[in-house]
């Protein structure tokens, strides 16, 4: 996501709006498209560097799997794998398709008339987009209840489980992006004509679709900031108690350091474009069916949004890689590891300390 500043194609469909070229004016991008701030060049180096990025983190998640004996943050492991594997597809994919465009500057319209990839581009635009904030919201979840319920079973998610979660993450986010081929809503050419995204126009069924992804991704990131506060405080609250103070446990540490950090990249990321979106069609549901291309400076503004959100993909993975805890171990020396359970509730009875140790040393 993020390469949308290429030439535009050929203005010979822009005007049918029946089809996903007529929603801006070609000839206005082809004029503009040239003296862009970001060019082609710039947004591609930043896409490489986004691929390599991702990859370099992948590797490091791996090799930190292998050493891993804790059940609760090898499922943490492998929802953030999950993450870093979707951003780094989310780049390729559409790097796939946007830098052969610019290379061999094909004329869109001639070349897809079906609008098949264009309808592939927008697919992937939604999918790759809206995957990382369930993924964020999930992975809230998942410390919310580890924190606040470290005692139940129920809790412990097993690496198959988790797997499993994020499969069904992916699911529900294909089908989620399957909506406009199945005739909700439509994909379009978006200017300067190098990408394609959801209509921001006030028909019933673009108005349907633009609505539910911007809520369900408000959603998201409402819900990981509710499950990241409330695990934040629980922690603090234990970390202060005079008979713990002394026993903290960096592992919890670190994941939530390491989800907060997602948490906020994700908000200064997406929420702009999620609200531009709701206030963008909802301007302009009392002109239904009289608007048949987007406003100039709404075009522009999508794709700065646009530009916003691949920074999203870029940064996720530094999260991981500067906020590990051999690197938070240097900023803050005094976190120690503390394998234990026990480290967050201390003041328990003998036999009870002894059924937990026996647990966590299972899992």
């Amino acid at each position: 996501m993020g390469w949308g500043d290429m030439e535009p194609p050929n203005s010979s469909a822009a005007g049918r709006s029946d089809t996903c070229f007529g929603v801006f004016n070609a000839s206005d991008g082809r004029n503009t498209a040239q003296n862009s701030i970001t060019s082609p060049w710039f947004s591609t180096a930043f896409g490489l560097i986004g691929l390599c990025s991702n990859l370099f983190a992948l590797c490091v998640l791996l090799s930190s799997s292998r050493k891993l004996s804790s059940r609760a943050r090898s499922s943490f492991l492998v929802f953030l794998c999950g993450l870093v594997v979707t951003d780094f597809m989310g780049l390729l994919v559409t790097a796939s398709v946007i830098i052969p465009y610019h290379f061999i500057k094909f004329a869109w319209a001639e070349a897809d008339p079906g609008c098949h990839l264009c309808n592939f581009l927008g697919f992937s635009m939604v999918f790759f987009g809206q995957c990382p904030l369930l993924l964020g919201a999930t992975m809230a979840g998942e410390r919310f209840f580890g924190i606040n319920h470290p005692f139940s079973r129920s809790t412990s998610i097993s690496k198959r489980r988790a797997w499993s979660i994020v499969g069904l993450v992916w699911g529900f986010s294909c089908l989620l992006g399957l909506l406009p081929v199945l005739g909700l809503g439509r994909y379009t050419l978006q200017y300067p004509g190098s990408w394609c995204f959801l209509t921001l126009l006030p028909d019933t069924g673009d108005v349907i679709f633009c609505l539910l992804f911007a809520l369900l991704g408000i959603f998201s990131v409402l819900l990981s900031f509710i499950f990241n506060t409330v695990s934040v405080v629980t922690l603090c609250r234990v970390y202060h108690d005079r008979e713990s103070v002394q026993r903290r446990r960096d592992s919890e540490v670190e994941m939530m350091v390491q989800l907060v950090g997602i948490m906020i990249i994700a908000t200064i990321c997406w929420m702009p474009l999620l609200i531009f979106i709701i206030q963008t069609v909802l301007q302009q549901l009392p002109a239904s069916g009289q608007i048949q291309m987007l406003p100039p400076e709404t075009q522009k503004m999508l794709l700065i949004y646009i530009r916003m959100v691949t920074w999203n993909q870029i940064l996720d993975p530094w999260v991981y890689i500067l906020f590990r805890r051999a690197v938070l171990q240097r900023v803050y020396p005094s976190l120690r590891p503390r394998p234990s359970i026990l480290s967050l509730y201390p003041v328990l009875n003998p036999s009870l300390r002894r059924k937990l140790t026996a647990d966590s040393v299972l899992q």
